[in-house]
Parts: structure tokens; C-alpha cells; sequence
């Protein structure tokens, strides 16, 4: 399973998402540009300890990200407000790469073009979105319910990256 963060631009929500990768045993993916340094105190502060345990990649864009997914072969679920398919009725794979805009702009017309599926986590309408953690906190969730995904007990601990 992955979890990948199209040009994130809050360093809290990151490092957030990041400490939940390492948790979980999850694998990460920064597309940048981000909108911080990986310096910035407010997403070490998020991400504390557990950054060392995460299998993170960095890719310097977004066209060498596809090219890293389409070699590898893996399907692209993009999760947006814009989706008209509830993230509930989807059937995942263990390997799917689960994808997050940004929090100010979320992504652009090629990488919805490009997402094999596109989902929403149903709100009340009168609200915009959930905070980009917790809407991955319940797509992963979702995810490893329904693939059986190893837990991070039963894959033990991370290699640092």
C-alpha cells in the first residue's frame, strides 16, 4: 500500500500523514514541489520520531512520479472533493498508490486525467473537505480493512530510508 501527497504546502499535515505511513508500514510518497523544506520545524514536530521509520520517496516531479507508478505497474486512486464515487464502494488492491492534493489547490486536470479511480469521503454538504490526514487516515483504514493488508505488527519494523 501507498500513500502519495501531490505538492503538499502544509508541513503539520504532512508529517501527520507520514507518521501514520510509519505506523501502519505504509510506503510514502512526496511529489514536489512542496510548499516546505523538510527542515521546517513544524513538520518534524508532526512527524517527530517516527519520520526515521518511514519508507519514504521523494520524486522531483510529477511526470518522473508516473513514470516511477506505470513501471511498476500500479494503480493510481485519487481521493477528491470533486469525485462523484464514494471511497466505501471501491474495491482496492494491496499494492493501489492512494493520492492527495494539495490542501490549497488539490491537483491538476493531468493528474485527475491520469488516476485510474477518483473518490470522495462523503460529507455533509454544506461543508468543503476534511482535514488531507484524516481523509488519509480513513482511506488507508478502508483500504487495509478490505485487502487484508499486513498490519505493521506482522511486518515488523521499517528499514530506514
Amino acid at each position: 500500500m501507498h500513500i502519495a501527497l501531490f505538492q503538499p504546502d502544509i508541513p503539520q499535515n504532512t508529517g501527520t500523514i507520514l507518521r501514520l505511513c510509519a505506523c501502519l508500514g505504509v510506503t510514502a510518497h512526496i511529489i514536489e514541489p512542496a510548499g516546505f523544506a523538510t527542515s521546517d520545524r513544524h513538520f518534524r514536530r508532526a512527524g517527530m520520531d517516527y519520520l526515521d521509520h518511514v519508507a519514504l520517496t521523494r520524486h522531483d516531479s510529477w511526470s518522473k512520479f508516473e513514470q516511477w507508478r506505470n513501471e511498476a505497474g500500479l494503480r493510481l486512486v485519487l481521493f477528491t472533493t470533486k469525485a462523484a464515487s464514494s471511497y466505501l464502494d471501491f474495491s482496492y488492491k494491496s499494492d493501489d498508490v492512494l493520492l492527495f492534493g494539495r490542501e490549497s489547490a488539490g491537483v491538476t486536470d493531468e493528474v485527475v486525467a491520469a488516476a485510474d479511480a477518483r473518490l470522495v469521503i462523503p460529507i455533509r454538504p454544506a461543508l468543503r473537505s476534511l482535514n488531507v490526514a484524516m481523509a488519509a487516515a480513513m482511506a488507508v483504514s478502508e483500504a487495509m480493512r478490505q485487502t487484508g493488508y499486513p498490519t505493521a505488527v506482522e511486518i515488523g519494523p521499517r528499514e530506514k530510508v
